[in-house]
């Protein structure tokens, strides 16, 4: 096995998952440099970011509280509060980086522009070359933590016919300039909630389409934050059905039938939206729930029950278009939101090249990337072997088959994973890894 003090490693991005990536492989002895696009840490967390890629709106605030959202070696400040903003992220996260020595590891104003493999998978070990505007360098793996949300995704309907102005919510920042207007938001989601939630209260009027079913978490519960107790059914050992149903129950509790407030009732599995004002807007009638549109002709917007109404601004909270600007699609293929990843990390084809952070989940990414990293780590210094290509494929088309019966069907739950089963998923594949793994060294002796 490899020596990992001589094993050099790139990771891509300097975000929550970057870091902390590059934190757990700094930790395992390795040669870690990070390159960050922009000339920040903190990824999508850091407000008008000079990347360009991210998201955040002036009064975003994170939808788990900072206890389950915080790494497990690294608390925020005592100050801070239950639910941090972008900038107590932000803050958080270059702290981290600092604390832990990551900053001067990372290449700020650094774009990648290729990752090229410098081997023959199955004859050659893994050898990577990561190219960039100041030349290239080669390293033993590579991480790729860039993130799945900058790419937004259009609906051709309404980008294309709608006169009036039209954004995707990637782009909205503040609401100065949306008061007195006729909004229609389309979505959902937790963004489509939050902007829906500081427009509706100074818009002329506010429409929400939500074209499929929802839960809606609260934000507080007996006066502590939800996930705080949400977090404790996230067990093993405690069903699927038992975890949804005493969420159900706390929902209704505090919220009342979602349906009574012109939601649908989902059909399937869902990614529940957390928020703590949308259903009082709702019920101050600031704002009104529509479940579809049927056809847009200038500023006039039908809707699927029948009405019409003219709107000046409409905003597509659509989510994103999964995008590996930097990894050629004949090394990772990204189908509709699908990429084939062994663990939702590895090409099974390509060894030495790692994907975290590309899904969505039911609890804090943070905890999430955390473990992923802690897996990359036990393979890359050989404590642990992956499985064969065909097994690791058969696992992947086992995975899509379980989303695609459980979920409903659309491009953002073609990245869903429960936490639970995934995190359980991590422990039994490294069990086995490190069998194979002790295994093959026994074999060599």
């Amino acid at each position: 096995m490899s020596n990992p003090d001589t094993k050099r490693v790139a990771v891509i991005g300097a975000g929550a998952c970057g870091i902390c990536a590059a934190k757990v492989m700094k930790e395992g002895g390795f040669d870690v440099t990070v390159y960050e696009i922009g000339s920040k840490i903190g990824g999508m967390w850091c407000y008008e970011n000079d990347n360009n890629l991210s998201s955040a709106y002036r009064t975003l605030h994170i939808n788990t509280s900072r206890s389950v959202t915080q790494f497990s070696d690294f608390a925020f400040d005592d100050d801070v509060q239950h639910f941090p903003d972008h900038a107590d992220m932000a803050r958080y996260l270059k702290q981290y980086a600092d604390h832990f020595g990551v900053t001067p590891l990372i290449r700020f104003s650094t774009p990648v522009q290729d990752v090229e493999p410098q081997f023959e998978p199955g004859a050659d070990a893994p050898k990577w070359r990561v190219v960039t505007e100041h030349g290239s360098e080669d390293f033993d793996f590579v991480i790729a933590a860039t993130g799945h949300l900058h790419v937004p995704r259009h609906i051709p309907m309404f980008s294309e016919r709608f006169k009036g102005e039209y954004l995707h919510s990637h782009y909205y920042r503040e609401p100065d300039s949306y008061v007195g207007k006729r909004i229609c938001i389309v979505g959902v989601g937790n963004s489509a909630c939050d902007i829906t939630g500081d427009l509706c209260a100074t818009a002329a009027r506010c429409v929400m389409v939500a074209r499929s079913g929802v839960m809606i978490l609260p934000k507080l519960i007996f006066g502590k934050p939800f996930t705080d107790i949400s977090s404790k059914l996230q067990r093993r050992w405690i069903p699927y059905s038992v975890r949804r149903n005493i969420l159900r129950l706390l929902t209704w509790l505090i919220h009342g039938n979602m349906q009574k407030l012109g939601f649908k009732k989902p059909d399937k599995r869902i990614h529940t939206t957390s928020n703590g004002t949308i259903v009082t807007d709702i019920a101050y009638r600031r704002v009104e729930v529509k479940q579809g549109i049927s056809a847009i002709d200038g500023k006039t917007i039908e809707f699927e029950d029948g009405t019409c109404e003219e709107f000046d601004v409409l905003i597509g909270a659509t989510g994103y278009k999964t995008d590996l600007p930097c990894i050629k699609p004949e090394i990772v293929p990204v189908g509709d939101n699908e990429i084939d990843l062994y663990q939702r990390i590895v090409p099974p084809k390509w060894p030495g090249l790692y994907l975290l952070g590309f899904f969505n989940t039911d609890t804090a990414l943070n905890y999430i990337f955390e473990r992923q990293s802690w897996w990359v780590r036990e393979i890359e210094s050989g404590n642990a072997m992956l499985p064969p290509f065909e097994e690791m494929q058969q696992a992947v088309e086992e995975r899509r088959e379980w989303v695609k019966t459980h979920y409903r069907d659309s491009p953002r739950h073609n990245l869903e994973e429960e936490s639970v089963p995934y995190l359980t998923a991590l422990k039994r594949t490294m069990k086995q890894m490190k069998a194979r793994a002790k295994e093959a060294s026994g074999q060599l002796t």
